[in-house]
């Protein structure tokens, strides 16, 4: 049952040392499941982000960390996947609070977060360089993997812990210091982690935590001469304003933004596997998720028999109070992300689409009416509607008939998007076929998972550049130095003089 714990005042950490902001403001975080206050959260102002950045700073020149045996490294890194297993009810029922997700989801994420630690942990020790063939026989010459230096990264709010985990450890991973900023409106279990991180023992400043409600803050560490690199995630009209920003000062960037991620069945797929999958795929954590599989493109010769097999389906998905475990689909977690559902479900109606299930609010019983949540939707539309090309972000899913595989190809590929797809079909070569033609980071075969640590995740094309969760990532947190030892017998005396 929905429950509104004490209401909490949060501070920054800055330097190893917890603080209010610089001038005292807060502003107010809610529960997206009931309207209500739960935590009053600090207002860091452009003095305490120049802080949080001297602090990365000062931490990193002094080699507290990056200077630190990579081994070392990785025990704390380790400790930290420990601490987040032994605190994981509590940190669940923050999160489920703060973002509003089914406490079903939040429970799955959790376990991926320390898996994500224990894997970045085991990465500190294998940030390898190379031994290079010789340009010439009295030289040699090596690579060597150092930390890029400060990092910034701005975590969205549709996974708050995950995605804070997918940039935190391997930046630490790699030696860097960091300054986070969570989405101003889930800023709790970043703020915790920042607990367990001083509790693991790293040293003060590596990491750094300043939280705020405007995109001016965001704006300032994209901006701030002392910093690195940026790790991004948001929606592409915003990582197109980081990446150019971050471009006057030559920062490195590294961005996982939007999608409008496909699902291809074909003629010869598993009907039932696929319409689970496809369920899932786009009714998990509310359909609030970059790689949310939201077209689903089906072959003529058992489209209406999938369709009808998928919306009656649909219709046990549960919609209700987020901290009941038997609900699959909680809270919207933003007022206008809600209204942004709205208005595409009915533009969906006004350009001829069919409605098939859900479009609309959902109500639910003994939950607070300022509650924001939403119907499992599913709607026949056309490849060319608004509603089968932009991202929605929730819990609608359109489906299109496609006659052959070169349609289906077309059809996917027509997206501006990149970033994840799901090809079901019993022809193993057809289903390799049409992975290799897809212009998408991650393909998911016969499988309704696309994400795990260990395998690189990332976009193509308008779904950002860079990768997420392997070993790939550590070299984005990297720079390459190449080193020439000359090894001969007699002095090298170029100009013979």
């Amino acid at each position: 049952m929905i429950t509104s714990p004490d209401i909490a005042t949060t501070q920054l950490l800055i330097g190893g040392a917890w603080r209010p902001a610089s001038d005292g403001r807060t502003y107010s975080d809610e529960n997206p499941a009931t309207g209500e206050p739960i935590a009053h959260v600090a207002e860091a102002s452009r003095e305490d982000l120049d802080a949080a950045v001297r602090a990365a700073r000062t931490a990193f020149d002094a080699g507290k960390w990056s200077g630190m045996a990579p081994s070392r490294r990785a025990k704390i890194l380790f400790t930290m996947a420990q601490l987040i297993a032994k605190r994981s009810e509590e940190l669940i029922a923050i999160e489920v609070r703060d973002n509003g997700k089914a406490i079903s989801t939040a429970k799955g994420e959790l376990g991926a977060i320390v898996d994500c630690f224990e894997f970045y942990a085991g990465a500190a020790t294998k940030n390898y360089g190379q031994t290079l063939a010789p340009p010439i026989p009295t030289l040699l010459a090596s690579t060597y993997r150092e930390p890029v230096g400060v990092v910034g990264a701005i975590v969205p709010w549709n996974f708050p812990l995950l995605l804070t985990s997918w940039k935190i450890a391997p930046a630490l991973a790699a030696g860097c210091t960091v300054v986070l900023k969570p989405a101003p409106s889930t800023p709790l279990t970043a703020i915790e982690l920042g607990k367990i991180a001083l509790e693991a023992g790293l040293p003060e400043g590596v990491l750094n935590i300043v939280t705020g409600s405007g995109r001016e803050l965001g704006q300032w560490l994209v901006e701030h001469p002392g910093v690195d690199k940026i790790a991004f995630t948001g929606s592409t009209a915003t990582g197109r304003i980081v990446a150019a920003t971050a471009s006057q000062s030559l920062k490195r960037v590294t961005l996982e933004l939007g999608g409008k991620s496909p699902t291809l069945v074909f003629d010869d797929a598993d009907i039932d596997a696929a319409v689970a999958a496809a369920i899932y795929g786009i009714y998990y954590n509310a359909g609030q998720a970059c790689e949310a599989r939201s077209r689903v493109l089906v072959h003529a010769p058992v489209y209406d028999r999938f369709v009808a097999s998928f919306v009656e389906r649909a219709k046990n998905v549960r919609v209700g109070d987020p901290m009941d475990p038997k609900t699959h689909v909680g809270a919207i977690t933003l007022r206008e992300q809600f209204e942004k559902i709205a208005m595409y479900c009915q533009s969906a109606v006004d350009e001829g689409a069919t409605t098939l299930l859900g479009g609309q609010a959902a109500h639910i019983d003994g939950v607070n009416a300022a509650g924001m949540f939403w119907q499992p939707t599913a709607i026949e539309a056309d490849a060319r509607h608004r509603i089968a090309r932009e991202e929605v972000f929730g819990p609608v899913v359109t489906f299109t008939r496609f006659d052959d595989e070169a349609q289906a190809i077309a059809f996917a590929n027509e997206s501006d998007y990149g970033l994840s797809a799901s090809v079901w079909s019993r022809d193993i070569g057809r289903a390799n076929r049409v992975m290799r033609a897809l212009r998408s980071g991650t393909v998911a075969l016969n499988s309704p998972y696309a994400v795990f640590p260990g395998v690189p995740f990332g976009g193509y094309k308008s779904s950002g550049y860079g990768r997420e969760l392997g070993m790939e990532t550590m070299l984005q947190y990297s720079e390459t130095k190449s080193v020439l030892t000359y090894i001969g017998e007699k002095p090298m005396n170029p100009f013979g003089v």
